[in-house]
């Protein structure tokens, strides 16, 4: 049985050092104090709040992981721009905030102009579709501090004081909307090539999954970005409200049990999915391949699910009729219930259970 250990991630060590790293950055927070751009502590949340008078700017920052190392292995790059504004401008907007715009900073040991091109004009693309800019960025060629290339982002939204997505006011019987992922986010590609290395060697990427197409060519199906979708149901930056969502989660490192949690702490409630969306056939192929037990599949990707979010009964109709003219598959996949526990019908029928504390 394989597990995200043992392709060499670490989760609970990675938590410590975050909690570690935020408590030096917290440390900063009082230079500030009473000046433009005073920091707000928002521990374990989506992203860094700045105070600008009457809204907040917001800002996150993410990769895209070792999803770019099956890029250079297959040698396609022109959508891992679509996983990396994915990781950042959905999760800005799980606090309410609008992106605006994402830098990014390109980390390679040997500068190859196709292959930037490629990136950039990907990441572009998307960007474009959001209605995000690209307003810096770095290209920086250091041989031997990275072996083939990382892509990093930061992302800057903005938000209204009163349009602070407020997570805290969810309640039982508030219903939880899971919009429909593709193949795999940006996370969890250490484990997946783990795991398709193990059964097929150092060239599984040119291995047929299934109808001629390559375990490659699947794996690099891009992230779909929901941004956009959820700003349709949120309003703009200035825009009003047509559906009011009281909490996102966007469902990357950490599955569902993770991201959900982070929402559903400030309320002290749990939630039963029911009806979440079924993971690609790819990933449950992965999945049986590693023989990787259905929680720690539930604990590493978005199993189908991409971001989840929370709304009275009342707004459900509206709210996916609004995503599916956004161009976003939903459908309404649990409530939020009194027990501080979020229960899962996983894809296979096993029902799992996570503790919200």
């Amino acid at each position: 049985m394989t597990t995200y250990k043992d392709s060499g991630v670490d989760v609970p060590e990675g938590d410590r050092a975050s909690a570690l790293a935020y408590a030096h950055a917290v440390s900063t927070f009082a230079s500030r104090k009473n000046m433009v751009g005073m920091p707000v502590e928002e521990k374990n949340g989506y992203g860094g709040f700045l105070d600008m008078g009457d809204h907040y700017l917001v800002i996150s920052d993410d990769s895209t992981g070792s999803k770019i190392d099956l890029a250079f292995d297959v040698g396609k790059f022109d959508t891992l721009g679509y996983d990396l504004a994915a990781m950042v401008a959905d999760d800005a907007v799980c606090t309410g905030a609008e992106p605006i715009a994402i830098s990014n900073t390109i980390d390679v040991p040997k500068i190859d102009a196709k292959v930037i091109d490629q990136l950039m004009g990907g990441l572009a693309k998307a960007c474009t579709e959001q209605k995000i800019v690209v307003p810096a960025g770095e290209i920086a060629e250091v041989p031997g501090a990275v072996a083939r290339g990382v892509w990093s982002a930061t992302v800057v939204g903005i938000v209204a004081k009163d349009r602070v997505l407020k997570p805290e006011t969810v309640k039982p019987g508030d219903v939880v909307i899971a919009l429909r992922g593709a193949v795999a986010r940006s996370n969890g590609f250490s484990l997946i090539r783990k795991i398709l290395l193990d059964a097929h060697g150092k060239e599984w990427f040119t291995k047929e999954w299934k109808n001629g197409t390559t375990w490659g060519e699947v794996l690099l199906t891009p992230s779909v970005i929901y941004s956009a979708a959820i700003l349709a149901l949120i309003g703009r930056h200035g825009e009003p409200v047509h559906v009011p969502v009281k909490g996102v989660a966007h469902i990357t490192g950490g599955g569902i049990p993770s991201k959900l949690k982070r929402v559903l702490k400030k309320s002290g409630f749990g939630a039963a999915l029911t009806d979440l969306w079924v993971p690609h056939a790819a990933l449950v192929d992965v999945i049986t391949l590693g023989h990787v037990s259905t929680e720690e599949a539930y604990r590493t990707w978005h199993m189908g699910s991409g971001m989840l979010a929370i709304v009275e009964e009342k707004h459900v109709k509206k709210a996916l009729e609004l995503l599916k003219t956004n161009g976003i598959e939903a459908k309404q996949a649990g409530t939020i219930t009194e027990k501080p526990v979020i229960e899962i019908t996983a894809f296979n029928g096993k029902v799992l259970s996570f503790p919200v504390k």
